[in-house]
C-alpha cells in the first residue's frame, strides 16, 4: 500500500451548487462561491503535485482521511483583556456551513489526474471540519490499495 500526505493552507472552499435556466435561446449554467472554489482547488491541486513529487498517479482503489481546519471567528472569544480568550459558549465542534460533502466534492475533484486517475476510485473517505486557532487549510491522506 502507498500512500501520500499533504497540508493545504488556505480558507477550505466547498463545491457551489449549479443553477441552469433558460434566456432566449440559450441555456446558462451558473456556479455559486466559483472564484473561492477556484483558488482553493487550485491551492489543493499544487499542494497535491508537490506530494505526489512526479510520482506515478494512482490507478486502484484509494481511502481518502482529510481534515478541514476553519479559524475561530472574533464572535468566539472575549473582548477588552479578554481578547485573546475563547467563551465558553463558543462551540467545540464545527458542525456549521459550509457543508462537509461539499468541501470533500471540490477536494476530491482537484486531485483528481494529479494524485489518482479519477475521484470514482475513492471507496472510501474519513473527513471532518475543526475549529483551528493557526491557520485555515486541510490536512490530507490518500492511500492507495494496489489491485
Amino acid at each position: 500500500m502507498a500512500h501520500v500526505e499533504f497540508t493545504v493552507f488556505g480558507k477550505p472552499a466547498q463545491m457551489g451548487s449549479k443553477r441552469a435556466f433558460v434566456r432566449g435561446n440559450r441555456a446558462i449554467l451558473t456556479d455559486d462561491n466559483s472564484k473561492q472554489r477556484k483558488q482553493w482547488a487550485n491551492a489543493v491541486s499544487a499542494a497535491a503535485a508537490e506530494a505526489m513529487n512526479g510520482a506515478e498517479l494512482f490507478s486502484g482503489p484509494v481511502c481518502v482521511e482529510c481534515v478541514f481546519m476553519f479559524s475561530r471567528p472574533k464572535s468566539h472569544f472575549g473582548t477588552g483583556r479578554n481578547a485573546g480568550v475563547q467563551k465558553d459558549s463558543a462551540p467545540a465542534l464545527h458542525s456549521q456551513s459550509p457543508d462537509l460533502d461539499k468541501l470533500v466534492r471540490c477536494l476530491l475533484d482537484a486531485m483528481s489526474s494529479i494524485v489518482y486517475v479519477d475521484d470514482r476510485q475513492v471507496w472510501q473517505m474519513e473527513a471532518q471540519r475543526q475549529w483551528t486557532r493557526r491557520q485555515a487549510g486541510a490536512v490530507v491522506k490518500v492511500k492507495h490499495y494496489e489491485r
